[in-house]
């Protein structure tokens, strides 16, 4: 980093008197250096004169259909529906793509852990402290309807979602300390002491309002009207549940710059929705929409051999997914009392046979779970190093001991689908923690007094039922809530074995929009979810697992974890002063999460299944943390005729 003798004596000979002027109002300014980029420890791939990234074809075509079912979904976004195109507050399910259509000030390299190059910010000057980050503006940006995007309207932005955005986005604000626009071309963001590491990485990442448009209109009110945006696209024809449009903005301002040539391609982006996972698999064969990526092995492994996949219509391939494959699983609510003691979590467990629910209903495709740093570096593995365990030994006896020896790995069962073994080492965790099986008398058999008699001195049992009974004598009950029915195979032979140990499990499948707001509110026993992190976690990682987030609405902490030790590791990671460190904190919170049984690990692949119509091409490198599907593809049309051709 330059130094501020360094920076005088080159610009002694160069300051213009705007240039003094600011030197005699805040001196810090001359201690500031302009980059084209950041990223969280300062490392970039890409200089200055980048003409564009190395993972895309700077001549692809534009024009044609890009249409698929979106696979990710941010904040209030639903994968099943949607009722509104707000989707940075709490309220409504938003609709998927919608933050094509603003622009940020940064945008994300595909081929770096967390780069960030310029967009709307033409340049960034960074303070020593690192408290302040001085953005300046391309001078041509626009809003889609014509109107100028000042630092006005970027300072506005960050001060409304900090005050009124999704509770998500709120949170990482938290070290936000405020913007400032002292010119139509500057904005100065300045935070908070201490502040996380990757938050000015997530200012520079939102969407940019338009503040004279939201002058008019209150910023969280959930509505189907199309807002102003500056991005590459803007929103064509929709129908709330169904479908919606974006269409290529053909004279946008930013179609040139480094960060998005060979971007953006397709004139048209179409996001379909469907309700359930088969009936959008025929839509898929049907043609209603182009692009598809799987994430049912059953569809995978048994249903692409329809006609267009032997003809040569439709191609399937296998991407790598080099990012951190992250956590998915059943997260159990310990706002619930039933699972307040942490051998209670460790038994269900014991009850969920993988190897058998993987080679049975799943084609043996997929390798289970173990850590929420799943496929990556971050993932404690063995005993911890010495680093790890200067992290973690102010805890000791605050914590269990197992955080200091190997960290929990999910049992192997025998592929039985009720391994004896595994479930008396659950009855005896039950056991443990003072919960009691009984014999009962089975409520929905009713018995004459005879049989009662019988049953009373254990000549009939047929009419009885195991029941588990917690400390206090109340019986065990688990609802698994799910939206779609998709998952339903899963669950059926885990709330068997919950039936061996006398837990009355079942299962229930409620629409989108209702799980959306149940989830907000943890109205809820166990709840499926899949999350995962970039390789440079940081302030993201309260929204899921410190306390401060177990009671916030709208929150990603399911499980509802309120761990001193964990808020700790997390501060750790945050103050990161490089990658080995951030590693080093990362496997400790590992430990520390893994040990804490807050949820029951499901399974992952490294890879992405997708299929699609062949009327598409694509750069012959994939860049290394990303899909680049949508943002790098292009649509052939030579291909597109062929294929009529076909017939």
């Amino acid at each position: 980093m330059t130094t501020r003798r360094e920076v005088l004596v080159l610009a002694a000979g160069a300051l213009s008197a705007v240039g003094l002027r600011r030197w005699l109002v805040d001196p810090a300014v001359a201690a500031e250096v302009e980059r084209h980029g950041m990223s969280a420890f300062g490392d970039l791939i890409y200089p200055p004169d980048f003409k564009h990234f190395n993972y895309v074809n700077p001549n692809a075509p534009k024009g044609g259909v890009f249409s698929q079912i979106g696979p990710n979904r941010q904040f209030n976004q639903n994968f099943l529906t949607f009722n509104t195109l707000n989707s940075y507050i709490l309220k409504g399910d938003a609709a998927q793509g919608m933050e094509l259509t603003f622009a940020s000030l940064m945008a994300r390299s595909g081929d770096e852990p967390d780069a960030m190059y310029g967009l709307a910010a033409q340049s960034v000057a960074i303070s020593d402290d690192g408290l302040t980050y001085r953005f300046k503006l391309r001078p041509a940006l626009r809003f889609h309807d014509g109107s100028k995007l000042s630092a006005q309207d970027v300072a506005f932005s960050l001060g409304i979602l900090k005050e009124k955005g999704h509770p998500i986005i709120t949170q990482l604000l938290r070290d936000f300390a405020g913007a400032d626009a002292p010119d139509e071309r500057t904005v100065i963001c300045r935070f908070a002491e201490k502040r996380a590491r990757d938050v000015p990485l997530f200012v520079a990442s939102l969407p940019i309002f338009s503040k004279s448009y939201y002058s008019a209109k209150p910023f969280d009110q959930s509505t189907m009207d199309i807002p102003l945006g500056s991005g590459p696209y803007k929103v064509a024809r929709f129908e709330g549940g169904r479908f919606i449009e974006f269409e290529r903005v053909k004279n946008w301002w930013g179609a040139d710059l480094s960060v998005s040539r060979g971007q953006y391609n397709f004139d048209i982006l179409r996001f379909e929705y469907f309700r359930d996972r088969d009936v959008a698999f025929e839509g898929f064969t049907a043609k209603t929409y182009l692009f598809r990526e799987e994430f049912t092995s059953r569809i995978w492994a048994t249903r692409y051999d329809f006609p267009a996949i032997r003809d040569g219509k439709v191609k399937r391939d296998i991407l790598p997914d080099d990012t951190p494959s992250g956590a998915q699983g059943w997260f159990l609510n310990t706002r619930r009392p039933q699972f307040k003691d942490p051998r209670v979590r460790e038994a269900l467990n014991y009850a969920f046979d993988f190897e058998w629910t993987n080679k049975t209903i799943m084609y043996s495709s997929y390798k289970r779970t173990q850590s929420v740093f799943q496929n990556s570096d971050m993932m404690a593995v063995g005993l911890p190093s010495s680093e790890e365990l200067a992290l973690l030994e102010p805890f000791r006896g605050k914590v269990s001991d197992e955080v200091f020896g190997e960290p929990f790995v999910p049992p192997i069962s025998d592929g039985s689908g009720a391994d004896r073994t595994l479930l008396r080492k659950a009855v005896q965790l039950l056991r443990e923690a003072g919960y009691q099986v009984r014999d009962e008398i089975d409520p929905a058999h009713p018995l004459g007094w005879w049989d009662r008699v019988l049953v009373t001195i254990g000549l009939k049992s047929e009419m009885t039922k195991k029941v588990l009974r917690d400390p206090q004598g109340r019986p065990v009950t688990i609802e698994f809530l799910i939206e779609e029915a998709s998952f339903q195979p899963h669950h059926m032979p885990f709330i068997k074995n919950l039936s061996t140990l006398g837990i009355e499990a079942s299962l229930r499948i409620i629409e989108a929009a209702q799980m959306q707001n149940r989830r907000n509110e943890f109205d809820y026993d166990v709840v499926i979810q899949r999350f995962g992190f970039s390789n440079t976690p940081g302030d993201s990682l309260r929204s899921f697992f410190a306390s401060q987030s177990a009671s916030l609405p709208g929150s990603q902490n399911l499980a509802g974890i309120a761990d001193p030790a964990i808020d700790a590791m997390i501060e750790k990671i945050i103050e990161a002063k490089s990658r080995p460190e951030l590693t080093t904190a990362c496997r400790a919170l590992d430990r520390l999460i893994r040990a804490g049984r807050y949820w029951i690990p499901h399974w992952y692949k490294a890879s992405h299944w997708v299929a699609y119509w062949d009327v598409f091409d694509r750069p012959l490198q994939k860049p290394k943390y990303s899909r680049g599907v949508l943002e790098t593809w292009w649509y052939d049309p030579a291909k597109a005729a062929k294929l009529e051709q076909k017939g």
